[in-house]
């Protein structure tokens, strides 16, 4: 991402054993405080318990991937609508339908996150979709790009 231009650029720079020594200290701090904080439940008593900050975690970026998995998915459907007679590199199993059956059944998977888990899946959708205003803030500037299709 440094190195196109959508990260702090000292982040991608490799040190003299082609490290990127800057980019490994940044993550670690960034993972660090992510699980410094403890998190408190009561249970149906009224009893205080220390939660699993692992398992919320997992919850968040589960969450998360998951809804990156299927906007990967359904773009294949956009692209070949799109452009139908574009060579394929690639072939996508079962299309359209193990497709379409994956897209349905991760989107159950989701709604089911997001009314049974949704103290900790709402925090993981909010940190994706605060990325896209940073994404349209540091993207570079392209004067007259266009894209061929």
């Amino acid at each position: 991402m440094a190195q196109d231009r959508l990260f702090f650029k000292s982040t991608g720079k490799l040190n003299a054993r082609h490290v990127p020594a800057a980019g490994l200290v940044l993550q670690c701090l960034w993972a660090s405080l992510l699980v410094l904080p403890r998190t408190r439940l009561r249970d149906a008593s009224g009893a205080e318990h220390y939660g699993n900050l692992y398992s919320d975690l997992l919850d968040y970026v589960v969450f998360a991937t998951l809804v990156f998995y299927v906007l990967t998915i359904i773009g294949i459907f956009v692209l070949r609508s799109r452009q139908p007679g574009a060579e394929r590199p690639y072939r996508a199993f079962g299309y359209p339908v193990l497709p379409a059956l994956y897209v349905a059944g991760a989107g159950v998977i989701l709604l089911v996150l997001l009314l049974y888990k949704t103290q900790t899946t709402w925090p993981g959708l909010l940190i994706v979709l605060a990325g896209v205003p940073v994404y349209f803030v540091w993207r570079p500037k392209r004067e007259g790009l266009t894209v061929k299709g």
